[in-house]
């Protein structure tokens, strides 16, 4: 399965989204049923590594969080997934203009766990722990609908 978190810049919801649920994927065993990746649905960040206060709430929780280089999504990452996560309805609109693949695959993170809620932006709010607690709960809540093998 082919996940692809998505966010307005890919360096604060959508790496720590995909860094999260490689964590969770790995203490779980199920490597071999995903492929996760994250991308941005605007330019403005492309090339920069994760937001380092979103680097440090991840190490404090003790998930890795490797070298990133922000990234536009391409058509063709939005061609390949099967699900595409996005943090609030500005991702999804603009996700959705990038390519009309993306409409039947698009769905807000948020409505794994949260009733459908936005994940805020914690690079405007500086609230990195509670976006951190709400996309791990999400995340736990996708994984545990998602297929086993």
């Amino acid at each position: 399965m082919k996940v692809v978190f998505l966010c307005h810049g890919n360096i604060c919801r959508s790496p720590m989204a995909e860094y999260i649920f490689i964590d969770l994927v790995k203490k779980q065993g199920r490597e071999v049923v995903f492929d996760i990746s994250s991308a941005a649905v605007t330019t403005e960040e492309i090339g920069n590594d994760v937001y380092p206060p979103a680097k440090r709430c991840l190490a404090a929780h003790g998930v890795p969080c490797p070298p990133h280089a922000a990234h536009l999504v391409t058509k063709r990452e939005i061609e390949e997934a099967d699900i595409l996560l996005c943090m609030d309805n500005s991702n999804l609109r603009r996700l959705n203009a990038i390519s009309p693949l993306a409409v039947p695959k698009a769905h807000l993170l948020g409505e794994y766990g949260l009733g459908g809620k936005e994940i805020e932006d914690p690079w405007y709010t500086g609230n990195f722990e509670r976006v951190f607690e709400e996309i791990d709960l999400c995340c736990r809540s996708f994984l545990q609908r998602a297929p086993k093998a």
